[in-house]
């Protein structure tokens, strides 16, 4: 019997061990992302460059912030541009976007790093970073 109830732990200690190894194996990107959804972004720059935003920092085109209608200040989102798969990581300081359809307002640099100046608006994908 004592037999029996050492390979029953055996097997039990094996079957954790190899479940703690197969989720720590996983990427960390897929532990580490949320998807936000999709939508189109749009981007600000000059005439807001040195305003207060709605989080009561002074906007910077040159910095990499979005600003979001929901989501809390200082969230990191990934932000895909799913026109040429181009990423950029920002960080949400301000309220908006307010034109009508669109998801987020990236600054001038974020917009930059994502290839949309030329465009204006473009398709992107969302995903909260944890």
């Amino acid at each position: 019997m004592r037999l029996f109830l050492r390979c029953c732990l055996v097997f039990l200690l094996l079957g954790v061990s190899a479940c703690a190894s197969q989720s720590g194996a996983s990427s960390p990107s897929s532990r580490q992302v949320m998807l936000l959804g999709e939508g189109k972004a749009s981007y600000y720059g000059g005439r807001h460059h040195g305003l207060k935003t709605a989080s009561g920092e002074r906007f910077n085109k040159n910095d990499l912030t979005a600003a979001h209608k929901t989501l809390p200040f200082g969230t990191r989102v990934k932000v895909t541009n799913l026109h040429n798969n181009r990423v950029v990581v920002v960080r949400i300081n301000d309220r908006g976007p307010y034109a009508h359809g669109r998801v987020i307002d990236l600054s001038e640099r974020a917009a930059r790093e994502v290839g949309m100046i030329k465009a204006g608006v473009a398709p992107v994908k969302m995903e909260l970073l944890k």
